[in-house]
């Protein structure tokens, strides 16, 4: 089965308040029939990166089974990081960007990495803003989850 899947971090909202992320994952039933999972969540004090990474772990998370997946990011960022083999390096050197300039997020990354181990994956980036319908949904997601009053929690942590 193909799958596609949009994510976008944000940053906005109350920049003492949550931050949150928009997650779309769209894919065609053997019937012919378009389904579509949105995934919005919520969370405190991170960064716009670190909200894409749980973007897309949340996306993979929710396939119940191997897929061929799409990934659409406008997190050059989160692309780069497959497309260029940089977590290849990172993984060889421990986690460590350089001799002791440790990665950020590693926990997170682990789990993206675990979350995407089933799947034959292509990773795209498109510029944020720029005519991608869903991946502008989603950006409308993360915004909601992020000027929204209730903070929603999700067990997606680096400590």
């Amino acid at each position: 089965m193909k799958v596609t899947i949009y994510t976008d971090g944000s940053a906005r909202g109350n920049p003492e308040g949550p931050g949150g992320y928009g997650t779309i994952l769209e894919y065609i039933d053997p019937k012919g029939q378009l389904h579509v999972k949105e995934i919005s969540q919520g969370y405190r004090k991170t960064t716009n990166n670190r909200m894409e990474m749980m973007a897309a772990i949340a996306g993979f998370e929710a396939l119940n089974r191997p897929c061929e997946v799409a990934l659409f990011s406008d997190s050059k960022y989160l692309i780069d990081s497959f497309n260029q083999h940089w977590i290849d390096n990172w993984m060889r050197r421990n986690w460590k960007r350089g001799k002791n300039e440790p990665v950020k997020n590693v926990d997170l990354w682990k789990r993206l990495l675990k979350a995407i181990e089933p799947h034959q994956v292509t990773w795209n980036w498109v510029k944020g803003h720029d005519g991608h319908p869903q991946n502008e949904r989603c950006d409308e997601l993360a915004t909601t989850a992020a000027d929204g009053d209730a903070l929603i929690e999700d067990k997606i942590t680096d400590k």
